[in-house]
């Protein structure tokens, strides 16, 4: 087995470690959480290496190879210690027409790394090599455009450093991004990081889609940092900004390329699941902050989440397992169906079934079964948002229908409701969470608009590669993993 497959590998000795914002200590040698959930029981030799990471910094080989398995389950995660200087990188950076972002991407990346803009066929080139000479950078010309994939392709020919960055041309990074992100790759298991995506503050920051997209970016994916893979809360990052360590993307060549030129979209999800494959560690780091320039209209920002969703299909064609739109837990799902067709009694039978079942294993495992309660609940609260988003995704014309559809009878009042809570209920929960400067009329409408185009182009990737799987939602019949009662983990 490679070093970067082996989890017996631990983290560098003087990492440190930042507990998961969702795990739980359940006793001196119990925690449950990460990403999927899961309870993980410690030995004793184990207990005494946690107490040494959650006290400081990793000192010994028995916390370093702990932490390893707890920031792979994603119960921690890895803080690296600053790096004094920054290490050899080169950036590749792939542009078409964008001439005045590009300039401002240029003027933002610290001096003294080695820069290869690729002109990914610009209708204007001269534009392009004008900037590219004033800032003394290297440039590649194609000719034909072959989309961002195919550009970065181009760029990474010849380059002998053992970091590349991929940034896009409308992006902005904030000082010493790489510095802070090549600490990550101390680990050498750790194949690729990224940073935090958000939204660039523009002059027409206060219009209502640039409100909008300062809490709903399409690239932004949250506060919390992850180990990134399919299956788990962060499933890829993108390669609008991304730092990879070169033996990693030799790892994953097809044909003697990086990125699949066939993607036109999601060729960064695609090398992410590949690497993922390959053995490699990939972390997001929310930390380090890089400004993307979003859309600035409604139709633009729709059209880009169109264009997303298309890239579904060939997706799913290239790794059938990691393309799940919904996953559910049996009785949470029981509960859900039956309260939303109005069945009270059968719903209640399915969040009573979601408890006893969850307390069994809980018993099972050696702790209090009474703990089961809060989990249930949030198992179901967060089925209904996912079920609600997955159908306005995907039959939003069809909810729409049966809102407006005469109807008489309590049952069908209650059924009616219950399609709106369907609707709105993911919108106006995000709403609240992040409190937008939009009020929350629009930012519903917004997020349901958004939904639907995704989901519209879902449907045309499913058609074009002749697939339903990016539609196919899974059944979890094992949600959460417990040790047996018996069982001492080695950790």
């Amino acid at each position: 087995m490679t070093a970067k497959a082996d989890a017996a590998v631990g983290l560098p000795i003087g990492f440190g470690v930042e507990i998961d914002a969702d795990t739980k200590q359940v006793d001196e040698v119990t925690l449950f959480g990460g990403s999927p959930a899961r309870l993980m029981r410690l030995s004793a030799a184990g207990g005494v290496a946690w107490r040494e990471l959650t006290a400081g910094p990793i000192v010994t080989s028995a916390a370093a190879v702990l932490s390893r398995s707890l920031s792979d389950a994603g119960v921690i995660h890895p803080v690296p210690p600053p790096m004094a200087t920054r290490p050899d990188i080169t950036a590749v950076i792939p542009v078409r027409d964008r001439v005045t972002m590009l300039g401002r991407c240029l003027d933002a990346i610290e001096p003294g790394l080695r820069v290869v803009v690729v002109d990914d066929g610009s209708r204007d080139p001269s534009a392009i090599a004008a900037v590219c000479r004033r800032r003394g950078v290297e440039l590649i010309r194609r000719p034909q455009s072959g989309g961002a994939g195919a550009a970065r392709n181009s760029g990474l020919v010849g380059l002998d450093t053992d970091f590349v960055a991929f940034l896009d041309s409308d992006c902005i990074p904030t000082p010493g991004w790489l510095t802070a992100l090549a600490a990550h790759l101390v680990d050498p298991m750790v194949g690729a990081v990224a940073p935090r995506i958000v939204a660039t503050p523009t002059t027409a920051a206060r219009s209502a889609v640039a409100r909008y997209t300062a809490v709903a970016g399409s690239l932004d994916l949250g506060e919390r940092p992850a180990r990134v893979q399919p299956g788990t809360r962060v499933a890829y990052v993108p390669t609008a900004a991304l730092l990879v360590r070169t033996t990693a993307l030799q790892d994953v060549l097809t044909d003697g390329q990086v990125f699949d030129p066939a993607l036109r979209y999601g060729e960064d999800v695609d090398l992410i699941w590949r690497l993922h494959k390959a053995g490699w560690r990939i972390r997001y780091d929310p930390t380090v902050l890089v400004e993307h320039h979003e859309p600035q209209t409604w139709t633009q920002l729709l059209s880009r989440r169109y264009r997303y969703g298309t890239s579904a299909g060939p997706l799913a064609v290239r790794h059938p397992s990691a393309m799940v739109p919904l996953v559910l837990q049996p009785w949470p799902a029981l509960a859900v169906g039956a309260a939303l067709t109005g069945r009270r009694r059968t719903a209640l039978l399915g969040a009573a079934g979601a408890v006893v079942s969850l307390a069994i294993n809980l018993k099972k495992a050696g702790l209090p079964p009474a703990s089961a309660v809060q989990p249930t609940g949030i198992a179901v609260q967060q089925t209904w948002l996912g079920i609600g988003r997955y159908l306005t995704q995907f039959a939003a014309p069809t909810l729409l229908a049966s809102l407006v559809a005469p109807s008489r009878g309590g049952r069908a009042r209650w059924r009616r409701l219950a399609l709106v809570s369907l609707l709105v209920g993911g919108p106006l929960t995000r709403w609240w969470t992040t409190r937008p400067e939009v009020d929350p009329f629009r930012f519903v409408a917004a997020s349901i608009a958004d939904d639907v185009c995704y989901g519209a182009g879902v449907y045309a990737g499913c058609r074009d590669a002749h697939t339903l799987i990016p539609l196919r939602p899974r059944i979890s019949w094992r949600p959460y993993r417990f040790p047996a009662r018996s069982k001492r983990g080695s950790d």
